[in-house]
């Protein structure tokens, strides 16, 4: 496996991240090859396309190392080393995980879900092609809008999304049919969006709407502070609604 190229947005920690692609288009995110991958004949013909498949690496989810304390009774047999012994891991994997959206308490199969705690830690996401570009130090750049990744996420491959045969309108969504978040109403006040100013205070009106709180969380009327961009953000949430409350910018 090669990284062939990094993710470069605003997404600076898991919170605030959206939870699956195409959620928040207002935010751009650039695809930056690494060097040996800076062959502008490699993207001929991609421009023609509308929406492309990223594969990439969860590169930042906690994974337990071979000496950790996992007891071996919680391990799958197939993950189990000749003795049984948790030190002979050969595989760092469970076969339930609890999904956020589900309040984080009911358990389901691991390849139910999309969590980035799997066998093998590959993500998948669906976005739509803005536009390439040829940087005098980069070479060729991919931009593209409603990325579900954090900025410096390794991509591993890009696909041309094609609508015949990845579109399937007859499609069953399991459990995620039956948790279907809502949006939130999201208030900056002027002040701050002045600080801002008015595209980023977009961007985070738009990522803020997705409501990146734990889904346990959402009855809850609390105070958060996460990374966004260039900044420390911080939001109150009341009576079903997100006020921003302050932003500072991090030098």
């Amino acid at each position: 496996m090669y990284t062939i190229a990094h993710v470069e947005n605003v997404y600076s920690e898991k919170f605030g991240v959206p939870r699956q692609s195409g959620l928040v288009n207002e935010v751009e995110s650039r695809i930056v090859f690494e060097p040996e991958f800076r062959v502008p004949e490699a993207l001929r013909g991609l421009e023609k396309f509308s929406h492309l498949w990223l594969i990439w690496v969860f590169d930042r989810a906690e994974r337990r190392g071979r000496d950790d304390s996992l007891q071996a009774a919680d391990m799958p047999e197939s993950a189990r080393g000749e003795s049984g012994l948790p030190g002979e891991v050969k595989c760092d994997w469970r076969p339930t995980v609890r999904p956020p959206r589900l309040g984080g308490n009911a358990r389901m199969g691991v390849f139910a879900t999309r969590s980035p705690f799997r066998p093998n830690p590959i993500g998948l996401s669906c976005v739509e092609l803005e536009r390439i570009e040829n940087d005098e130090v980069n070479g060729p750049v991919i931009t593209v809008r409603g990325a579900d990744l954090m900025n410096g996420t390794p991509i591993l491959d890009i696909k041309p999304y094609i609508p015949y045969a990845d579109c399937k309108v007859e499609a069953t969504g399991g459990f995620t049919d039956e948790t279907m978040f809502n949006t939130v109403d999201v208030h900056i006040p002027d002040e701050l969006v002045r600080k801002l100013g008015g595209e980023e205070a977009e961007k985070l009106k738009a990522v803020l709407g997705q409501d990146p709180r734990p889904a346990y969380q959402r009855e809850q009327e609390r105070a958060y502070t996460f990374r966004f961009s260039r900044y420390d953000v911080s939001f109150l949430a009341e009576n079903g609604a997100l006020k921003v409350t302050s932003v500072r910018l991090v030098k």
